[in-house]
Formats: structure tokens, C-alpha cells, sequence
């Protein structure tokens, strides 16, 4: 955009900007930039960031106080640190040292060289790219610097294929108009090169001694992470120059079809575009998790509770009694009274029984959440051949979360829909095209159609496109105008770049979909887009070369939702074109195109009823004088310092009024394969599946009918299109009055705030009969989504099966899910696959990118990332549902065994004196949790499963038990506590009471404290053994090596801590040498062991046993099935054995980006199975399920008294 020199203030400097002294403001709050080329001594002033950067953590000196500083803030491990310094102290201690710091050592290792191996790959990524080389002009010379070295206000040189090295305004380069060419994939992953263009005082500067003398001064916006958007201003030789994003050269950009450019750095190393956006995503915590931490709690609260009681036994016992024995059992020097051992008591007792909580629980989680990761990773049925794309788990924390999802929160284009589109139909001039009729008048079905038309008369014509409906081209032919006017807005305007590697083989390189389809259209019915430069557009029309003078391009955003072209034909007259939505182009229409406009509204319904993507064309014809006068004032907004684009959108807006109606086309985004199918099984799994589109309602509603998520069946389909609040809370009240029983008087006598506080009127709609679907569109989602009005929305959207938001904006999308997540007690799942998509997939507990034609951005931003949406249902049926379930059975166990483990040092205190007396030797304590008991529970955890994969998919219901948390709860907790806490009791009074009388083979007693701990230990570790297979649905050779090799391993250290070799070398750790050999070989110990075993085991056995046959869950009930099945497939083989003996609307205006007009204008790219749907109904199970759902959903608090209370699923 060639810019009129003016001369606006004197400046104090000559040929540059105002110059005040200005200290740099502390780091993020920068007003503005300033750069001065050529000039570092007075860049330095202001103290920018040097382009080094630095995404590692730590260095050699940092690493362990750091490191060590960043995990002992987790709670975790500061708790196990307290109690290490705690057995540091002789008085309280009776355990050593080591039965907590090899744990704990242990798990700080394990972290820090994870977090180690980490960095030193950021340091080595970091290294390499800070020394990459780049030519710097310093003292009017090109040199050789390292990238770290580069400057703000240095002049740097690009070539071919080189990376940006910073954000670099555009000065020259070798092509023509000061183009060049990148490809920006690291930063929106899109592999599609763009352009841009110096401004064209600067374009000339090709050499080296010119460069060297130009000094001019940019003053722009502070650093931020804005891709798509620069604002910024050049003064150079007493004039000032508009600077725009498409005059700049971000960072991570490489060039390419550029021999060379040369550019200035505004904003280097931390402060460029690419770094402002390598900020951390919001970190995500499951439900479990959060529970486990009030677990935690409760467990300490226990704890100290249980040291409280044995501190005031010792305080007693040692008054009455122990006063008794000071001779034999004196007090430590430090006791003076009976008060003041109760208190060390109370210490030590935190210390023994600590293991409630071992610290190994925190890295089995991780260790098993990781697994979960590799098998999602490793899934072949979730890998796409076409793309050879992998599912990827991102994120490791939230595996069992996708076991518990209840609402899933969708994007349409690209995510339902491929995001590849064809040009379908249209309607020019009140007559529509693209139907087929037989010869009966009837429109023909797709099968049933005649050839495609044949454009063999354009050898310039895409041979892959494909339209059915002949009259259009003879419209063509014939040489209509309306017709001929139509293709050439199409091949006019437009952002699509043409590159001809041969001659008349054309490419079009477009920046959404829907634009590369329409111009390929008009390109195949004769309008053939052939190039352009920065001020020209040449088009073929009918075989005619015709070159259109290009004078502005009004470019689309998301608020405008249109663009427009300006151009002057050959015999000079200025024509507006302009294609955009529907809803924003029909207001701006001439009102004598009224009949035309209800004809061609009359179309674009019927399209959309069909599914179809449409578009609105229209032009404007201006007189040169008016055009001249508006460009002036248009120049004047792009060149103001503030507000730019609010002026420049009102500019465009005056301009784009009072056109005339041409037509409207309507282009076909197909179904994605397999989407019908898996939004039918997850709503089988009752997830409800809401649709956020920013598609037109009739679009989205069709979309809906194609996915089988909207059906005729269907007892209502409410529409909410109210404009104003009263109107939609007035469609909202009459929808859930609709839905409620007639017998209940929710209606006019009530007032907004009675009905909020009815108490069940949450859980009375949402068990309302019938299926009901809510469609709202984004205006009047905007007052649904207002503070007085969300919950409104929110009860009636939730007693809907199925909820489709149409036109709605990023912010909108990410405001629903936000809703939901903070009155609903429920995990909701947000999958997209564009960058408008990517607030949503951040606000959602899971994030799915989906990883499409709209670059990376979605898949950047989420938890896990898949190339289809079908795989959706395999990620939450099977991986999500294992998850679950592998966690939960892996915590209950997990408590249980510890419960079992430590609560038998309680009993034993009220038979010591409570003198905190170990029952266990101090190695076992050590062992325990991670050796003994370790690996079985990991293998559990990350292999088990009830039912195969197969019979996830095929019974849906399976799925429910982790949507209303059944499998690990407060309740399921306490139960494994209380089955810890009766195993503990068995485990000490059984062999207890037998030792008391018991004798040896000799006949000498056999009761010793030695004796009965390794009694104690061995029944603890083979009842733990024998109740995790039990707990083993799924038994792998890894399970069966775990588990008895546990126990294996268990005697094998038994004996050997017991040995006389390791006695004979350090004679004051193993103190009970010879006790396993001499206690094993006893047959009372082990008949001890067997009862202990039989007597806590057989109850777990019982139960379960008449769970199974009286009250059966649905995994139960599947394994019944499936076993029935077995049996009668084998039957059936045997008789035969003995037998042979004998449609859319304007999706354009979301899938659109901004900039690329203002880019042509300045010069841009002007070179070159079905599955078995089974609902489950097989006895019971189901019944039980349903009414836990009822009671949790009365249960759940309604909106009473007041919004501000939440709702809860």
C-alpha cells in the first residue's frame, strides 16, 4: 500500500520521531516499542531482552536446591520429611532412620532425574538454537553472530530456507514489490506459505551501503502474543508509514521461494510472538485426585487421633505402672514425668504409624497413569492410516477422568464434518442450480444422476471437480449476465494465491477450504482466477485474459464476517464485490432487491436444510469521485495511532451498504466416517453430547438429523431465537413447562426466582419423560449466558438429550463449558480441531484436539489428540472405562493393605505399655510398601479389566458406574478401611491367642517377640497376596510373576535378613538372627498363618459370592453372558458335528482468518463397521444403576434459594 508523503510536526531530531528521555518500564509493562536501526547504543537505553533464550530450568549449580526447593512442595513429601527429622530425634524414635528415607530418597531420585533428563534436553534444544548463525549488518559490514547475540534495531540478512531469527519488520528482498515468501507451521501449524511485503519506501533498499544508512525509527505496540495482529508505525525521513502484521517476519518462520530478505528487529528472544505464546497451559486435576487429597486429610486427622489415644495409654500406664519398674525400665534422662512420655509417645507413634499414608501411593499413581498414556499411544485401532497419525495421550494425569464423562462439548466443522468442501449448489438471480430432475420432474438421488457435467470445452479446469446439474453451464454459455456476474465476483474475490508449475496446470493455495472451493468452481465454469500482483488480479473469462485493476481488499475478521474487493475493470469502472454471511449481508442490501431477496432467502433455507454451508454475493457500483474521497479517508484510519481498527471497520462499513443481490452458493462439508455411529453409542453410554457451532441454525439442525443426534422420534426440538432477555427467558420457561408433567403448576403465577427455588425442579426436569433437544442461537445464547438467566438455561438445556448452540463465538463456546463445569457435578470432555476451538478445549477437565485441516492449534492446546472423531468412543468405552476402573480397584486395595499393615502396631500398643514397640522387624517396615506389595498392585493397576474391549463397545451401559463415581467413593473407602482395620485385628489377636499357649516341637514355649513378628509378617503378606487375586479380573503372566514372585522374594529376604552372615557383619541392625528358620520350621506357625489366611479372607469370599448371585453389577452380568455364550457356541458345534456324521449455512465466516487481504494488497503470493448398538436390559443390572442416578439426582442440590447455589448432577 503505496503511502503520500506528509509532513505532521517538527521533530526534535531531524528525520525522526518525537525524541523524550523515557526510562524502560519494569519487564511487562512496556507501553510501547521503540527500535532505532542501525543505532545499539541507543536501543541499549531501554534495556530490551537480548535474543537469547532460555527455556531450561536449572544449571549445574541450581539443580538439586532447586529441584529439591520444587518438589518439596508437594505436601507429600514435606509430611515425610517432618517425620524423617522426627526419627532423628532418639527420644521418640522407635524405628531407624532408614524405614523413611529410603523411600523417600527413593522417590526424590526418581523425580529428579526425570526432571533432569527434561531439562537437559530443553538445555540442548536451547543451545542449538541460540548458536544458530545469522548475518548481521554491523558498521555497514555483513557478519557471521550467533542468534543469541542478535540485537533489537539490528539489520539482519535472510536467505532460502533459512529460520527467522527474531520478529523482523520486513525491509527488502530479491522479490519483486519486496515480497517474500514463509511458511509458518511452528507457529499455527499451517504448511501453506503466506506472504508478505515491505512497504515500498523501504522495498529499495537492496544494498548493503543503503542499508547501512538508513536510520529510521519504529514505534509500535508492546510485546505480546497477538499472531495475527501488529500495529506500528515507521518514521523515517521526516515522514511516518502505517506498519501492519503482513510487513512483519515472526520468529520460527522459515523462507522460502526467497533468494534473500532483509529485515529489522523489533522484538527479540523472550519478547517475539513465538515465546509470548509458549506459555503453560492451565494444569488439570481429576476428580480422584481431589478426593484423594480430602482422603489424606481425613486419613492424618485419623492419625493423630490414633497417636492421641496411645499418648494418653503411655501417660497412664506409665503413672500407674511403670512408676512401678524404674529400676528395670528407668526413663530416658530428658522424662521427668508420666505427662511428658505421653507426649514423645504421641511422636513416635506418628512415626510408626505413618505408613496409613506411604509416599509410595504418589509414585504408583504416576507410574500407572503413565502406562494408561502408552496404551492409548500404542492403540492401533485409534491410528489412522490415511494421515498416519497416531492417537497421542499429552497429558498423563487424567486418564481415569475419561472413564467419567457426562457431557461432551463438540465443534461441527471438522470435527463432525471432514473440512473438505465442495461446491454443491447455488442461486443466481432467483433461480436456483444443482438439483437433478428425472423425466417425471422428480429430483434425482445421487445414485440415480446422469454423468457430471462435462467442462471439456476449459482446458483450464480442475478435472476433479464435479457438478450434476447441466443448465448451469448452458446459463454460462449462453452468455447470461447475471450468471457471468456471479462467477466473476467469485473469481475476484478472494485471499487464494495461484501457482502455475506448468503451463495450464493451475494450484490453488487457499487459506480455508471453503474458498479454494468456490474459486475452483467459477475456475471451472470459465472464470478462471489465473494470477495477481500486489494492485492487479487477472482473470481468464471465457477464455479471454482480462486484467482487473485490484484497488483495496475490505478483509474479512470475525466481527465482520464478510470481505469485500475493490476493483476497476479494463473500461475503468470502479465495482465493490463482496461474499459473507447471510445474516450480515442481507441488512446491508439495496431495498430494491426485495423480491430477489425473499426468492433467493427462500434458497439458502432449503440449503441448509440440506446440511449445506452458505455464502450471500452482492456488489455495489461507485463513481470515481466517491471512491477517491473514501480511499483518502481510508488511508487517514490505517495511518492513526489509535483505535485503527475500530475506524477502518467503520470506514468499510459505509462503503459496504445499499448492494445489490447476485445470489448465494451453498457449498457441502461431508460427515466425517463413522460419527453417527459412535454419537449413537455414547449417548447409549448417557453422555449428552451439546454441539457449539458457528454454523447457521438450519445448518447445524441438519447436521444434527445426519448424526442421529436430532431423530423424528423425538417428542420436541425446542428453538430459542429470542433477541431480547424477556424473550428468550419466555422461550426458556415455556420449554421446561413443555417438558414437566401436566399435574405440575410451574407457569405463569410463579416468578423467575419462585421457580429457581423449587427444590427438585432440577431433578424433575431432568427425569422428565420423552427426549427432548434444545437449538439456541449465539444472540440469544449471549442473554442466556447472563448472571440472572445461566441457570435458567442451564435446567433446561441439561433435560434435553441433545443441546446445539448455533453462531457461536470462540469466547461463547468456552462460557458453556465453563457453565457446566461450575453448577454440575459432572467431567465434561471439549473436542475441536481449529483455533477458535482451543478456549474450549482449555476450559473443559479434558481437552481433544482433533487434527484436521485447520493447522495444530487445537491439538496444541489439548489432553489427548486423534486424527478422527469415531475414535472418540474408543478413548472414553475402553481406555477411559479401564482407566477408571484400574485406578479405583487400585486404590481401595491400596488402603486396604496399608490399613491392614499399620493398624496392628495400634493393638499391639495396649500390650506394651504403649511404648511404641514395633511388631514388625524394621526391615519389613522398610520393605514393605515397596517391594513386598509393590509390584502386584501396579500390575493390577495397570492391566486389569472385568470385560473384554469388545463388550465395552458393544454394551454401553458399562460405561456408567464412573459417571456417578461408584467405584471409588467416601463409602467405598471406608469399606476398604474398615476390611483393613478387621484384617489388622485377625492378624494380631489370632496368632495372639494361639501363641499364648502354644509350645514348641521340644515342648518349650513358643511365645517370643521375634517369633510372633515373623508370624505377624508372613500372614500379613500372603493374605494381601491372596485378597489382590481376588481383585484380579484380567490375570496376565505379569500378574501371576508379580504376585508370587512378591512372595517369593518375601522369604527369600526373610531368611537372609535372619542369616548369621549378615548378624556376623553388623550384629546391632539384624538382631534376629536365626528367628525365620527356627519360627518357619514350626508347624503350630504355620497352621497360625493358614487360619489367620482362611478366617480373613473367607468373609470377602462370601460376599462376594452373594453380590454375584443376588445382586449382580452390569460387568457381572456381561461375563454371565459372555460365558453363556461360550457354552452354547460349543454346543452348537457339537450337534453339527454329530449332525455331519449323520447441509450447511455460512460456515465461511468461522473458518476464515484475517489479514490476508491487507497481505495481496501490500504484494503477497503473486508467485509461482457397524457395531451392535446392544441397550442392556438383561435382568436387574440396569435397575440398580437408574435408581442410584434418581437419588443422586434428588439428592443433588437444585438452585434453592438463590442462584448463587449450585446445581449438581
Amino acid at each position: 500500500m503505496t503511502v503520500p508523503k506528509e509532513m505532521p510536526e517538527k521533530w526534535a531530531r531531524a528525520g525522526g520521531p518525537p525524541s523524550w528521555s523515557r526510562k524502560k518500564p519494569s519487564w511487562g509493562t512496556e507501553e510501547e516499542r521503540r527500535a532505532r536501526a542501525n543505532d545499539r547504543e541507543y536501543n541499549e537505553k531501554f534495556q530490551y531482552a537480548s535474543n537469547c533464550i532460555k527455556t531450561s530450568k536449572y544449571n549445574i549449580l541450581t539443580f538439586l536446591p532447586v529441584n529439591l526447593f520444587e518438589q518439596f512442595q508437594e505436601v507429600a513429601n514435606t509430611y515425610f520429611l517432618f517425620l524423617l527429622i522426627l526419627q532423628l530425634i532418639p527420644q521418640i524414635s522407635s524405628l531407624s532412620w532408614f524405614t523413611t528415607i529410603v523411600p523417600l530418597v527413593l522417590v526424590l531420585t526418581i523425580t529428579a532425574v526425570k526432571d533432569a533428563t527434561d531439562d537437559y534436553f530443553r538445555h540442548k534444544s536451547d543451545n542449538q538454537v541460540n548458536n544458530r548463525q545469522s548475518q548481521v549488518l554491523i558498521n555497514g559490514i555483513l557478519q557471521q553472530e550467533q542468534w543469541m547475540n542478535v540485537c533489537v534495531g539490528d539489520i539482519i540478512k535472510l536467505e532460502n530456507n533459512q529460520f527467522v531469527a527474531a520478529d523482523l519488520l520486513l525491509l527488502s528482498s530479491s522479490e519483486p514489490h519486496g515480497l517474500c515468501y514463509i511458511e509458518t507451521a511452528e507457529l499455527d501449524g499451517e504448511t501453506n506459505m503466506k506472504v508478505r511485503q515491505a512497504i515500498p519506501v523501504t522495498s529499495e533498499l537492496g544494498d548493503i551501503s543503503k542499508l547501512a544508512k538508513f536510520d529510521g525509527e519504529v514505534i509500535c505496540e508492546p510485546p505480546n502474543n497477538k499472531l495475527d495482529k501488529f500495529s506500528g508505525t515507521l518514521y523515517w525521513k521526516e515522514n511516518k508509514f502505517p506498519l501492519s502484521n503482513q510487513n512483519m517476519l515472526l520468529r520460527g518462520c522459515v523462507l522460502r521461494n526467497t533468494e534473500w530478505c532483509f529485515g529489522l528487529v523489533i522484538f527479540a528472544g523472550p519478547d517475539t510472538k513465538l515465546m509470548q505464546n509458549s506459555g503453560r497451559t492451565k494444569f488439570k486435576r481429576t476428580s480422584i485426585d481431589r478426593l484423594m487429597n480430602t482422603l489424606v486429610l481425613w486419613i492424618f486427622g485419623f492419625l493423630v487421633c490414633m497417636g492421641v489415644i496411645l499418648a494418653i495409654g503411655n501417660a497412664i500406664w506409665e503413672h500407674e505402672v511403670g512408676t512401678r519398674f524404674q529400676v528395670y525400665l528407668p526413663w530416658d534422662e530428658a522424662v521427668d514425668s508420666a505427662f511428658f512420655s505421653g507426649f514423645l509417645s504421641f511422636w513416635s507413634y506418628i512415626i510408626i504409624l505413618n505408613t496409613v499414608v506411604p509416599i509410595s501411593l504418589y509414585v504408583s499413581v504416576e507410574v500407572i497413569r503413565l502406562g494408561h498414556s502408552y496404551f492409548i499411544n500404542w492403540d492401533k485401532k485409534m491410528f489412522c492410516m490415511k494421515k498416519r497419525t497416531p492417537a497421542e495421550a499429552r497429558t498423563t494425569t487424567l486418564n481415569e477422568e475419561l472413564g467419567q464423562v457426562e457431557y461432551i462439548f463438540s465443534d461441527k466443522t471438522g470435527t463432525l464434518t471432514q473440512n473438505i468442501m465442495v461446491f454443491n449448489k447455488c442461486s443466481i438471480n432467483g433461480r436456483s442450480y444443482g438439483d437433478v430432475f428425472d423425466v417425471l420432474g422428480h429430483k434425482a438421488e445421487l445414485g440415480e444422476r446422469p454423468e457430471p457435467v462435462n467442462f471439456s470445452f476449459n482446458p483450464l479446469a480442475d478435472k476433479k471437480f464435479l457438478f450434476w446439474d447441466p443448465s448451469l453451464l448452458e446459463a454460462v454459455k449462453m452468455g447470461d449476465p447475471h450468471t457471468h456476474e456471479f462467477f466473476r465476483l467469485l473469481s475476484l474475490c478472494h485471499t487464494v494465491m495461484s501457482e502455475e508449475k506448468n503451463e495450464g496446470e493451475l494450484y490453488y493455495k487457499a487459506q480455508s477450504p471453503d474458498e479454494g472451493a468456490l474459486v475452483t468452481a467459477a475456475r471451472n465454469f470459465g472464470f478462471v482466477f489465473r494470477s495477481r500482483t500486489p494492485k492487479t488480479i487477472t482473470v481468464h473469462e471465457m477464455g479471454t485474459a482480462i486484467t482487473y485493476q485490484l484497488l483495496a481488499i475490505l478483509d474479512f475478521n470475525n466481527i465482520r464476517k464478510r470481505m469485500s474487493v475493490i476493483v476497476r475493470n479494463p473500461e475503468g469502472k470502479i465495482r465493490l464485490y463482496c461474499k459473507g454471511a447471510d445474516t450480515i449481508l442481507l441488512d446491508r442490501l439495496h431495498h430494491s432487491t426485495q423480491e430477489l431477496l425473499n426468492t433467493t432467502t427462500d434458497h439458502l433455507n432449503e440449503y441448509a436444510g440440506e446440511g449445506l454451508r452458505t455464502l450471500v454475493l452482492a456488489y455495489k457500483d461507485l463513481d470515481e469521485e466517491y471512491y477517491e474521497e473514501w480511499a483518502e479517508r481510508r488511508l487517514q484510519a490505517s495511518l492513526a495511532q489509535d483505535s485503527r481498527e475500530d475506524r477502518l471497520a467503520s470506514i468499510y462499513e459505509e462503503v459496504e451498504s445499499d448492494m445489490m443481490l447476485l445470489g448465494a452458493t451453498a457449498i457441502e462439508d461431508k460427515l466425517q466416517q463413522g460419527v453417527p455411529e459412535t454419537i449413537a453409542l455414547l449417548t447409549l453410554a448417557n453422555i449428552k453430547i451439546w454441539v457449539l457451532t458457528g454454523d447457521k441454525q438450519e445448518t447445524a439442525v441438519n447436521i444434527g438429523y445426519s448424526c442421529k443426534m436430532l431423530t423424528d422420534d423425538m417428542t420436541e426440538v425446542f428453538i430459542v431465537t429470542g433477541h431480547t432477555v424477556l424473550e428468550v427467558r419466555e422461550e426458556l420457561r415455556k420449554a421446561r413447562e413443555k417438558m414437566m408433567d401436566s399435574s405440575r403448576t410451574v407457569g405463569n403465577g410463579f416468578t423467575c426466582q419462585e421457580k429457581l427455588s423449587s427444590s427438585k425442579l432440577s431433578s424433575v426436569l431432568e427425569a422428565v419423560a420423552g427426549e427432548y433437544a434444545l437449538v439456541i442461537n449465539g444472540h440469544s445464547l449471549a442473554h442466556a449466558l447472563e448472571a440472572d438467566m445461566e441457570l435458567e438455561f442451564l435446567e433446561t438445556a441439561c433435560a434435553c438429550k441433545t443441546v446445539i448452540c448455533c453462531r457461536v463465538t470462540p469466547l461463547q463456546k468456552a462460557q458453556v463449558v465453563e457453565l457446566v463445569k461450575k453448577y454440575k457435578k459432572a467431567v465434561t470432555l471439549a473436542i475441536g480441531d481449529g483455533a477458535n476451538d482451543v478456549s474450549m478445549i482449555k476450559t473443559a477437565h479434558i481437552g481433544v484436539g482433533i487434527s484436521g485441516q485447520e493447522g495444530i492449534q487445537a491439538v496444541l492446546a489439548s489432553d489427548y489428540s486423534f486424527s478422527q472423531f469415531k475414535f472418540l468412543q474408543r478413548l472414553l468405552l475402553v481406555h477411559g472405562r479401564w482407566s477408571y476402573l484400574r485406578m479405583c480397584k487400585f486404590l481401595c486395595y491400596f488402603f486396604y493393605k496399608n490399613f491392614a499393615f499399620t493398624m496392628v502396631h495400634f493393638w499391639f500398643g495396649f500390650f506394651c505399655g504403649f511404648s511404641a514397640q514395633t511388631v514388625y522387624d524394621q526391615y519389613f517396615i522398610t520393605l514393605y510398601n515397596i517391594v513386598y506389595t509393590s509390584l502386584p498392585v501396579l500390575a493390577m493397576g495397570v492391566f486389569d479389566q472385568d470385560v473384554p474391549e469388545q463388550r465395552s463397545m458393544e454394551y454401553p451401559k458399562l460405561y456408567e458406574p464412573g459417571q456417578l463415581n461408584l467405584l471409588f467413593n467416601k463409602r467405598e473407602f471406608f469399606i476398604c478401611i474398615a476390611q483393613g482395620i478387621y484384617t489388622s485385628v485377625l492378624m494380631f489377636f489370632i496368632p495372639y491367642g494361639v501363641f499364648a499357649e502354644a509350645t514348641r516341637d521340644d515342648g518349650t514355649q513358643l511365645a517370643d517377640y521375634q517369633s510372633f513378628a515373623v508370624t505377624v509378617a508372613t500372614s500379613l503378606v500372603i493374605v494381601v497376596s491372596v485378597q489382590i487375586g481376588l481383585d484380579t479380573g484380567y490375570w496376565t503372566a505379569i500378574n501371576h510373576f508379580f504376585i508370587w514372585g512378591s512372595l517369593a522374594v518375601y522369604f527369600a529376604i526373610l531368611f537372609a535378613m535372619h542369616s548369621n552372615g549378615l548378624f556376623d557383619m553388623f550384629p546391632n541392625q539384624f538382631r534376629f538372627v536365626g528367628n525365620a528358620q527356627n519360627t518357619l520350621a514350626q508347624p503350630t506357625v504355620w497352621l497360625t498363618i493358614v487360619l489367620t489366611t482362611v478366617v480373613c479372607i473367607m468373609p470377602v469370599v462370601a460376599f462376594r459370592f452373594l453380590r454375584l448371585n443376588l445382586k449382580p453389577d452390569l460387568s457381572d452380568t456381561v461375563r454371565y453372558t459372555q460365558l453363556v455364550r461360550k457354552k452354547q457356541k460349543a454346543q452348537h458345534r457339537c450337534m453339527r458335528r454329530v449332525g455331519r456324521t449323520g447441509s450447511r449455512r455460512s460456515g465461511y465466516a468461522f473458518s476464515h482468518q484475517e489479514g490476508f487481504g491487507e497481505l495481496i494488497m501490500s504484494g503477497k503470493n503473486m508467485r509461482l463397521s457397524s457395531l451392535a448398538l446392544s441397550s442392556f436390559t438383561t435382568r436387574s443390572s440396569s435397575s440398580w444403576i437408574e435408581s442410584l442416578r434418581r437419588k443422586k439426582s434428588d439428592s443433588a442440590s437444585s438452585p434453592s434459594g438463590g442462584a448463587e447455589k449450585p446445581l449438581k448432577g
